[in-house]
């Protein structure tokens, strides 16, 4: 487990995780003949012997926070000043780790991929949006290198989104909330047809009002002359097909109070129409990526498979929409408009998906950018053949050449991803290329374990 064909005097370094940004941090590091010992899961007596004598620097790179901490307070507890770089999700988590470690610089591949994801999302020539100081900037390429402009600000809404977002209010998005809407519509249809009958032959308006709401409340109708029969046999067959309709708004009432109510039918959590963002995927990228557009002012739409995965949740309490179905299929993408959106956006953890994903959003509309998360899979970390596809974020190389930046002291700020370049920002606001081993040239890790 330790690699010990690095020549001496070189800087040693401990890497904790078995997961593919562990093993690309550790081949780019043994490239660049340092001294790594890479664990996978440690036991205390492991940890020890790995941190003596203490190294330059413990890279912390696992998908499970709490263990992630765990083994953060431990290389803390076991040498006081060794630098500590921590990938955690949860931001709870990293801001009591930041508290009690100061020493521990904490990051998570979510935020660092979220903007070199929604550059591209908003506009096809942007790599990257970043936020600075309050400001968001848009991060373009000039002569072949990515630089800084100036201050990006939205577009004005005009009156195509207006438009789509007030379309978007009361629009059924599923079978329950449709036939709530359907048993709606059809008692407000009684209760006027009943209440124009009634002021057409001559009855006082607030006498019309209170005779209609009795029939919709199918407790009788208004009394009529002794000669017509008319009147009587419509008021009958309303109130018999008020009672199918107040049953069916009963029903989707009761469905959506029981149900996530993910979507919204009025306000800002209803489905835009035009000139969003369709996210697919609500992971921790997916996430992360919904509130970076939300942010900019960009009307956007996650697409979930489980109803329950928990960051829906915390979608939910964000205001994001969340509709719940396979992103892959032709229905859900055409109810999400895809021929209308900005951009598609395949986020998932699982890279075969993601293109197949892709596949289905040319067919449906080939028009529509598509930005495409990738570089995971063993059998397709080659992104390159996958440009026809779409724009490419490899997430796992954004987030090791972040971490490889940091165990080797240049303070980063952040990464970004130019053609198959990573590139990371330094304080001065100017890029550097970072250049990454790949991950076959870690052998601590079995690659069965991350296939």
């Amino acid at each position: 487990m330790i690699d010990t064909a690095a020549p001496p005097g070189d800087r040693s370094f401990v890497i904790i995780g078995e997961t593919n940004l562990a093993r690309r941090v550790c081949a780019s590091l043994r490239e660049g003949s340092h001294s790594v010992q890479h664990l996978t899961e440690p036991r205390d007596d492991e940890l020890r012997e790995a941190m003596t004598p203490t190294p330059d620097a413990v890279a912390v790179l696992l998908h499970d926070d709490v263990a992630a901490l765990r083994y953060a307070l431990a290389v803390a507890h076991m040498s006081a000043h060794v630098p500590i770089t921590v990938t955690i999700f949860d931001r709870t988590v990293a801001d009591e780790l930041l508290r009690l470690l100061p020493q521990c610089h904490v990051t998570s591949p979510a935020d660092l991929a979220a903007p070199a994801l929604a550059g591209p999302c908003v506009d096809a020539a942007i790599v990257a949006l970043q936020r600075k100081d309050g400001l968001t900037h848009a991060i373009r390429v000039l002569d072949g290198e990515p630089s800084r402009t100036q201050p990006w600000n939205p577009e004005p809404i005009g009156w195509r989104s207006r438009f789509g977002r007030l379309a978007g209010q009361l629009r059924p998005h599923d079978a329950g909330t449709r036939i709530m809407l359907t048993g709606l519509l059809g008692m407000l249809t009684v209760f006027i047809g009943d209440l124009a009958w009634l002021l057409a032959h001559g009855h006082h308006p607030a006498q019309a009002l209170f005779d209609a709401a009795r029939v919709v409340a199918t407790v009788g109708p208004a009394a009529a002359p002794a000669h017509s029969t008319a009147y009587p046999v419509l008021a009958s067959a309303a109130m018999l097909s008020t009672i199918v309709f107040s049953a069916m708004f009963t029903a989707g009432i009761i469905e959506r109070m029981l149900g996530p109510r993910l979507v919204g039918l009025i306000g800002p959590r209803t489905l835009p129409r035009s000139g969003h963002v369709i996210v697919v995927g609500i992971g921790q990228v997916g996430l992360r990526l919904c509130g970076e557009l939300r942010r900019l002012g960009i009307p956007v739409v996650g697409v979930e498979r489980d109803p329950d995965a928990p960051n829906v949740r915390l979608a939910r309490t964000l205001g994001i929409p969340v509709l719940t179905g396979h992103g892959g299929d032709r229905a859900t993408l055409e109810k999400l408009h895809l021929h209308q959106a900005r951009a598609l956006a395949a986020v998932g953890s699982d890279d075969l998906d993601n293109i197949a994903l892709a596949i289905a959003a040319h067919g449906v509309s080939p028009g529509t950018r598509v930005v495409l998360r990738a570089g995971e899979h063993e059998a397709i970390a080659e992104t390159r053949s996958l440009l026809p596809l779409g724009t490419i974020r490899d997430v796992t190389s954004l987030s090791a050449a972040y971490v490889l930046a940091r165990l080797l002291d240049t303070p980063a700020t952040s990464v970004i991803a130019y053609r198959h370049r990573m590139f990371v920002e330094l304080p001065t606001g100017t890029f550097a290329p970072w250049p990454l081993a790949a991950r076959q040239g870690c052998s601590h890790v079995d690659v069965a374990l991350t296939g």
